[in-house]
């Protein structure tokens, strides 16, 4: 298994789709917390137009049977999702899956549902949401790629353009971010910024790309 991007952002909005993957990201997460019904549903579609435009992977988190009706084929599920999602009908539909992990119990369900991605974090203390687990850190991402072997492992959580590359080195396959993308004066030179700093031939040394 593999994804099509060592970078990851996450976007809470169609447009981020749009002009992230006009800068160069293959890889994108649509997470809507905000909307329900039509509007939800008009958004997700953009974003699905958006993605297809650019050649874009969109992964659309949590609203899995929407993923279906829709035509997208790659979802996210936290712990929480597993308990509610029809996981043989996720299957059936073809759908890719990627799910959050924070714990080795959390990684060992993961793993039971065959993922196409499995999620560590958060690397970092992050501000975006309430975290009832502590900082993983760089080092726990090279114990978790021992236990998923071929499983491609995404780190999240409190990463930067400066600490994306430490990720790489450490084990992780891709690097996902919400603020370092959205939140910055000029997303779409962050976007290539990313790409460049995980890129095969950068270097990592001293906390730096060289």
């Amino acid at each position: 298994m593999s994804l099509p991007s060592r970078i990851y952002p996450v976007v809470d909005r169609a447009e981020w789709v749009d002009r992230l993957g006009g800068a160069g990201a293959r890889l994108i997460q649509l997470r809507i917390k905000d909307l329900e019904g039509a509007e939800l549903l008009a958004e997700i579609r953009t974003a699905r137009a958006c993605a297809a435009r650019h050649g874009v992977c969109l992964v659309l988190n949590d609203y899995w049977q929407l993923a279906l009706d829709e035509g997208i084929d790659f979802i996210h599920l936290g712990q929480e999702d597993l308990d509610e999602a029809d996981l043989p009908a996720i299957r059936a539909g073809g759908l890719r899956l990627g799910v959050s992990t924070h714990s080795t119990g959390e990684l060992d369900r993961a793993l039971s549902v065959g993922p196409d991605y499995v999620a560590l974090g958060p690397v970092w203390p992050t501000k975006l949401k309430q975290m009832p687990w502590g900082p993983q850190g760089v080092e726990r991402l090279s114990e978790w790629k021992r236990l998923v072997g071929s499983v491609p492992l995404v780190a999240i959580g409190g990463i930067t353009l400066g600490r994306a590359a430490s990720c790489i080195a450490a084990g992780a396959d891709c690097v996902s971010a919400v603020s370092d993308f959205i939140g910055q004066p000029d997303p779409e030179g962050q976007v290539r910024a990313w790409l460049a700093a995980t890129a095969d031939g950068a270097v990592f040394q001293n906390g730096s790309i060289t």
